[in-house]
């Protein structure tokens, strides 16, 4: 008896098969005619998106072999109602051994051709490139084929990168995929989404881990990409696998071409199971959908990894069960987190699938069980070495079983809480309530446009404008929620810190404060450190989303409600201690200066910042605090005497808006003991002890600093930096030492290791170098080097570079070059009494910032340049809203009332 399809895959133009990398595939909107079909396999199949396919959604030509080998070799055309510029064509064979279109000619409406070799035979994709070119017509003929009625499965015909049309198709996700970290590259999220998924290729966290571009095989695909967080891994596979071997035993091999990525949207081939993985993604739900294309009838089995491993963590104590023949639900705890956080947390999850399973089987270690309905792990971690280190665990999970015939489709849906397995449902229940694929992808693209589109940029180069939007991504992508639809969420902040850990925590479950709507506030949030972002997230946020900072500033003050610091790294609800001082203060206090303040009283938020800049507060200990105020700096460490002093200036401030004017007096005074650092001599900030004693003058050397030296690291002092100026001798004499500094590091586009180098932008301490010449008096220095460092350091497209290739935390690198390219910055963060933002060189001739109207009286705000160009980088004549601009800055209440800020470029 044949089994009943559970679905063939048809698809339109709008479908995710539409779309490959950041470019659109226009096939589907052609008129496409054969020189001969078969009856029921007519042209238009070859268009329809069914891919790979055996036997369905083929086009097949009447050609066939004669007794003497003579063969009729079949053509295609494609002919479109307008021009379009293209840049690529795939061509998919019909995966049929009997049948193979071998090679043939494209010939284009322009008149050009192009000759094709060696089409797979397998059907597997093959790609051609070229040259951008606007064409009404494409044809293939075919030169080369053999065996009965040869034709292709699918032709798909992508546009050139220069003529994509929306804001997502100008992202590329595979940029500097190669070198990124775990959660860099997700392409399974929402902005800020809770649930985060991607393919994992290489099980590691920092440099090329997670989904990296160079790999040949895929792992699994963890739901959670996280700040130390990960894991809930699903794989699907088909026929007999041991999944005790664990992802070895089951990984298989992909390959790029016929590989799509984008925000929202991700298409992926397993070669080694026949198998199409389609996945996309709402706020707190992972979307999948698998088509098996393999010629005979099979088992699908879809493995839940709950066990082992994953790249930033490592997950233990599995527990599955099944509630229904089309649901399972369950939990699995995590630790052995290298770089701090709460020693376990526990993920619950939940998943639906659209058809029932046959049966579920489970692992646990080396034992299997069969058809089973409760699997329950084993709770074993083990260090992979001694001090610190990641840890192992066996593999643990189930085998969900389908049988599958040719061209099935199952559709599966996964959420998560950090709560419960009854609020896991509950988020599933809440969002994606069908089961229609290519709508959930279309929902998720115009989330990610509404988002990357606050910010529109017109001219520029194609990469630059790539680049920019894939900035706006990463901006928009890392720092997760970890709060349910119902508002309920995770608090580990009641434990005792050891290091960076937080253990013997007493875990409690919270809700958020609800508005008179019964709607949470504000969100809560798992993210990498806040070290330094006011430098880049703190100004781009508020910029253009508002509404992200405010939300922040909220959670970072609900995380000191419960557990009374200001957490600089949260992990899930708890702390994690990562990095130094206190960070949160000027990400704090620079949305109460612009007004963005509003989910949390000023008053409450202005006592937790005062508390924790305390004595045993998160900037530092009793002892330290201690020493801090009396000699003015920290004892043995420049590089934390430097960010409190800031962060000191920045309290103040506040205070000084809110008429506290004692407060003011008082942080003001510690935002300059760092000048008892400053050498006389060498005229940088170098490290003392308690007793006075310089630890050392190597201006290179990174002790006594974090991830940063003496030469990157003076100018840091952004209050502080006319007075720095006085004490090198004069701002001419700073400009001129800052000058050689970034001579010295050009040749190495700027990007150096965590405490090397003159100057670097492949970390956060130096990301406020080249900004500084503004307020040395020397604009046109300030705007030279940002143009260089924009281009030399942020300014490649490819996977191996793009981000400086060292630390892209969760979108702090992205902020610091999308601020480059639009010539905006804040050097003090946007944390002074009346904030405002410096003016650079920005590479685009028009940028539209559209303000938000729930916190910004103006419009929009518009910068349109004029003359500009690589070598036109420097500022001549500025109006705004046509009057002379007095100098390189613009304040944030001009700004943020809209208008056009005018920038004649010149050499």
């Amino acid at each position: 008896m044949k089994r009943k399809s559970i679905g063939i895959v048809l698809l339109s133009a709008l479908s995710p098969y539409a779309m490959k990398a950041t470019s659109d595939n226009i096939a589907p909107l052609a008129q496409i005619t054969a020189s001969s079909s078969m009856e029921g396999y007519e042209a238009s199949r070859a268009i329809d998106g069914i891919i790979r396919v055996f036997d369905q959604g083929e086009w097949r030509s009447q050609s066939q072999t004669n007794f003497y080998g003579q063969i009729e070799y079949p053509s295609l055309t494609l002919q479109w109602e307008k021009p379009y510029t293209i840049g690529e064509i795939l061509l998919y064979d019909r995966p049929d051994p009997d049948s193979h279109l071998a090679g043939g000619i494209l010939h284009f409406s322009d008149g050009s051709e192009l000759k094709v070799f060696e089409i797979p035979n397998d059907g597997s994709p093959k790609s051609i490139k070229f040259p951008a070119k606007t064409v009404e017509w494409v044809k293939f003929e075919s030169t080369d084929a053999d065996g009965l009625h040869p034709g292709l499965s699918e032709i798909e015909v992508y546009t050139a990168k220069d003529s994509r049309k929306d804001f997502v198709s100008k992202v590329d996700p595979y940029i500097e995929s190669a070198r990124g970290r775990y959660f860099f590259f997700v392409t399974g999220s929402q902005p800020f989404g809770m649930i985060s998924a991607a393919p994992l290729t290489r099980n590691k966290n920092q440099y090329g881990g997670g989904y990296n571009y160079n790999s040949t095989e895929v792992l699994g695909f963890p739901q959670i990409h996280d700040w130390m967080l990960s894991g809930v891994t699903l794989m699907p596979t088909t026929g007999k696998v041991d999944p005790t071997q664990g992802e070895q035993g089951w990984k298989s091999p992909f390959r790029h071409e016929g590989e799509i990525v984008r925000p929202g949207f991700h298409r992926m081939f397993l070669e080694r199971y026949q198998l199409w993985v389609e996945q996309t993604a709402s706020d707190r739900v992972c979307f999948y959908r698998l088509t098996y294309t393999g010629k005979e009838n099979n088992i699908l089995n879809l493995l839940l990894n709950l066990g082992g491993y994953v790249s930033t963590s490592t997950m233990f104590n599995a527990d599955v069960r099944k509630t229904g023949d089309r649901e399972i639900v369950g939990s699995v705890d995590t630790g052995g987190r290298l770089w701090g956080g709460p020693e376990r947390i526990r993920i619950y999850y939940a998943l639906r699938f659209d058809k029932a399973m046959d049966c579920m089987d489970g692992w646990d270690g080396t034992q299997r069980f069969q058809d089973t309905d409760r699997l329950k792990g084993t709770g074993t971690l083990n260090a992979r070495n001694e001090g610190m280190s990641y840890y192992d665990a066996p593999t643990s999970g189930v085998s969900l079983k389908y049988p599958v015939a040719t061209g099935d489709t199952v559709l599966v849906k996964c959420a998560i809480s950090y709560t419960s397995a009854e609020n896991a449902l509950a988020n599933l229940d809440s969002e994606l309530t069908h089961w229609n694929f290519d709508q959930a992808c279309a929902d998720s693209r115009a989330e990610w446009n509404r988002y990357l589109g606050r910010i529109e940029v017109k001219g520029g180069t194609e990469a630059q404008q790539t680049k920019f939007y894939t900035d706006l991504w990463h901006v928009l992508l890392g720092r997760h929620k970890i709060d349910d639809a119902n508002g309920c969420y995770p608090d580990y902040t009641d434990g005792t810190r050891q290091g960076s850990q937080t253990v013997n925590v007493k875990y409690h479950t919270r809700t958020l404060p609800k508005d008179n709507q019964g709607q949470a506030r504000f969100h809560m949030y798992s993210s990498d450190a806040f070290w330094l972002t006011q430098w880049n997230l703190n100004i781009l946020w508020g910029l253009a989303w508002p509404e992200v900072q405010d939300d922040f500033a909220a959670c970072l003050v609900q995380y000191a409600r419960n557990g009374g610091l200001l957490p600089r790294g949260p992990v899930a609800g708890g702390y994690s201690y990562i990095m130094t001082t206190c960070p949160a203060t000027p990400l704090i206090t620079s949305a109460y200066q612009k007004g963005i303040l509003t989910k949390v009283p000023a008053q409450e938020a202005f006592c937790v910042m005062a508390s924790n800049h305390r004595g045993g507060g998160m900037m530092g200990s009793t002892d330290e605090i201690r020493d801090y105020e009396r000699l003015g700096y920290f004892p043995d460490h420049a590089g934390n005497t430097l960010e409190a002093a800031f962060q000191d200036w920045a309290l103040g401030q506040m205070a000084l808006k809110m008429g506290k004017k004692k407060e003011a007096r008082y942080y003001d005074r510690r935002s300059h003991g760092w000048t008892a650092l400053l050498h006389p001599e060498k005229k940088l900030v170098f490290p003392k002890s308690s007793n006075g004693e310089w630890l050392h003058t190597d201006g290179l050397s990174g002790w006594g600093w974090t991830e940063s030296n003496a030469w990157q690291a003076t100018w840091s002092v952004s209050h502080d930096i006319d007075r720095l100026a006085d004490m090198i001798g004069e701002k001419k004499e700073a400009a001129r030492m800052l000058n050689h500094a970034f001579e010295q590091a050009a040749p190495q586009s700027f990007v150096f290791g965590y405490t090397d180098g003159y100057v670097s932008y492949a970390n956060q301490p130096g990301c406020s170098n080249a900004h500084v010449f503004n307020h040395l008096d020397a604009p046109r220095l300030c705007q030279y080097w940002v143009r260089q460092v924009n281009e030399k350091a942020y300014g490649a497209t490819t996977p191996d570079k793009g981000y400086g290739g060292h630390d892209e935390d969760q979108g702090q690198m992205g902020g610091v070059s999308a601020l480059m390219s639009i010539g905006l910055f804040s050097l003090t963060g946007t944390c002074d009494t009346h904030p405002y933002y410096d003016i650079t060189s920005p590479v685009f001739d028009e940028i539209i910032i559209h303000l938000s109207p729930d916190y910004y009286t103006g419009k929009d705000f518009r910068i349109k340049t004029y003359h500009n160009s690589a070598e036109n980088c420097y500022i001549g004549k500025k109006l705004f809203n046509g009057q002379p601009l007095a100098d390189f800055r613009i304040s944030h209440k001009d700004l943020t009332q809209g208008g056009l800020l005018e920038l004649w470029m010149e050499k």
